[in-house]
């Protein structure tokens, strides 16, 4: 993209290329381009086999989950009675409730492997968080970006609107008046006469440049019905109340809004955050009550969580085909913005191509598509000036009646000339590049960056929770029952002589007794 050198260019990342580069196939398995068009259904198509990825994975993982559970379930009742006495020799070597041989080994391995899958798990949540985090960050300087754009938009409308309107209230009002008043001198009645015609074709000019924002500004009409408007420049209002199309049923309004984008993109964002933070909190919790009970060596808990990780299991998988598609769409999108904009009717709809491009670019080397019409109108604005000099140097002392209406004329020519100033200032393509950068960067820098990381997130959750799946269910089969827990109990309370040696043994370890 070709910028100006006050503004900050923008050239897409290496993770942006890298997802821009991926292979493309649509439903049928045939090569697409990867430019981004979202309203046509073949990209849509590649865009859905992306996301049918993560539910092959998905499938893959049951698969295995169910491997493991068919062998807990089935291969170990043989092993139990093909190795009964093995066991039983197992068990006497074995003291209190522990576990030795074969089964404490087992029990030990498979509880280090639940152990080393919550740990990959929780380290997956960490990235989550700061992926979750940088995103939002990207979504809220894309926001930022675009109400500042709106800002700008609506400063320009109302400038417009009060210009015009102080123009048509001098043409109704006073100069009408300076007419009647100058009807017997031809001369100052040619002067008045021209100043109506020059501001007649001021008004014309900047109602052409608003034209083409109509719809897109909000309320300001081009003319003022209710009264006489303020002569001073007025002072728009702040980003977050500036003029915005609200959308019928959530359909993008035509022409495209930067108000209305920034403010939907705050709303769907909020419920993102919020959905997101919700999963990393039910993942964490899974992790930290799995660790509880195999510390505690509690099944019923183990069993509680066995369920609540087959649903983080199905979000995690779900969740990294939302983000791949997303990303890769991103990516698309920011290889090369300026195309999109040029070519979508949502754009450029009500406004002409130069324009898009001059506000895009803003190179040196284009012209304000402005330019003729300012330099007219500033032309105009000149020569209104100069007639009016010339009536209060030789009409005001033959006319004195006419000094009111030439001050009131005067008064709003000056407050036209500021306003025009301004106007100039705000039309320049340097303010609404650099907010078309800012947002730009904010998408496609931090937004795709926190896109990615969250990616990562739910790919290293899913894997995690296989392995827990597949390890869980041994673990807590292998925990002793309270049946058992209960037995050992009583038959120790029930044996006198295994009492009898314990005292024995505890006088025999208490040498002031």
């Amino acid at each position: 993209m070709a910028a100006m050198a006050t503004v900050p260019s923008y050239t897409p990342s290496l993770w942006v290329r890298m997802c821009h580069a991926l292979p493309r196939l649509d439903l049928t398995m045939t090569m697409r381009d990867n430019l981004f068009i979202p309203d046509s259904w073949e990209y849509q198509q590649t865009l859905l086999v992306l996301s049918s990825l993560s539910a092959i994975a998905l499938v893959l993982s049951l698969l295995v989950i169910i491997s493991f559970l068919i062998h807990y379930c089935c291969c170990r009742r043989g092993d139990r009675s093909e190795g009964s006495e093995e066991e039983e020799e197992d068990e006497e070597g074995s003291t209190g409730h522990g576990y030795g041989g074969k089964k404490g080994r087992g029990i030990c391995c498979v509880t280090w492997v639940s152990v080393a899958a919550v740990t990959l798990c929780c380290v997956a949540i960490g990235v989550g968080f700061y992926g979750n985090s940088e995103a939002n960050d990207g979504i809220y300087q894309l926001t930022s970006s675009l109400l500042t754009a709106n800002y700008t938009l609506a400063s320009i409308d109302l400038l417009v609107s009060d210009t015009i309107s102080g123009l048509q209230l001098s043409i109704a009002g006073p100069l009408t008046t300076m007419e009647e008043l100058f009807t017997g001198s031809k001369p100052y009645l040619v002067s008045t006469r021209n100043c109506r015609r020059l501001s007649e074709n001021v008004v014309f000019l900047l109602t052409s440049l608003t034209t083409a924002r109509s719809s897109d500004g909000g309320a300001w009409n081009s003319s003022n019905n209710s009264g006489d408007p303020p002569i001073a420049a007025l002072t728009p209002v702040p980003p977050s109340m500036a003029p915005t199309v609200a959308p019928v049923g959530g359909v993008m309004p035509s022409p495209f809004s930067p108000g209305w984008a920034a403010n939907t993109l705050m709303v769907n964002e909020d419920y993102r955050w919020l959905s997101y933070v919700l999963l990393l909190l039910l993942d964490l919790l899974v992790c930290l009550f799995i660790l509880l009970g195999l510390a505690k060596q509690a099944r019923w808990l183990l069993i509680l969580m066995t369920v609540l990780a087959w649903l983080a299991l199905f979000l995690s998988w779900g969740s990294l085909g939302l983000e791949t598609a997303t990303v890769v769409a991103v990516s698309d999108f920011c290889t090369d913005p300026n195309t999109f904009v040029l070519n979508s009717t949502h754009f450029n709809s009500g406004t002409s191509s130069d324009v898009l491009d001059y506000y895009l670019t803003c190179s040196r080397r284009m012209n304000s598509p402005f330019q003729q019409l300012l330099t007219q109108s500033q032309r105009a604005l000149s020569s209104i000036h100069t007639h009016l000099s010339s009536l209060d140097r030789n009409a005001l002392p033959q006319v004195p009646k006419a000094e009111k209406s030439l001050r009131e004329v005067q008064q709003i020519l000056n407050a036209t000339e500021g306003n025009f100033h301004q106007l100039v200032a705000l039309l320049n393509c340097r303010g609404l590049n650099k907010d078309y950068i800012d947002s730009l960067k904010g998408l496609c820098y931090d937004g795709m960056e926190g896109l990615l990381y969250l990616s990562l997130y739910s790919f290293l959750s899913a894997l995690a929770f296989t392995a827990i799946l597949c390890s869980l269910p041994g673990a807590w089969r292998s925990f002793p029952s309270d049946s058992e827990e209960y037995e050992d109990s009583d038959s120790e309370s029930e044996d006198p002589f295994t009492s009898h040696q314990d005292s024995k043994r505890f006088l025999q370890w208490q040498p002031w007794l």
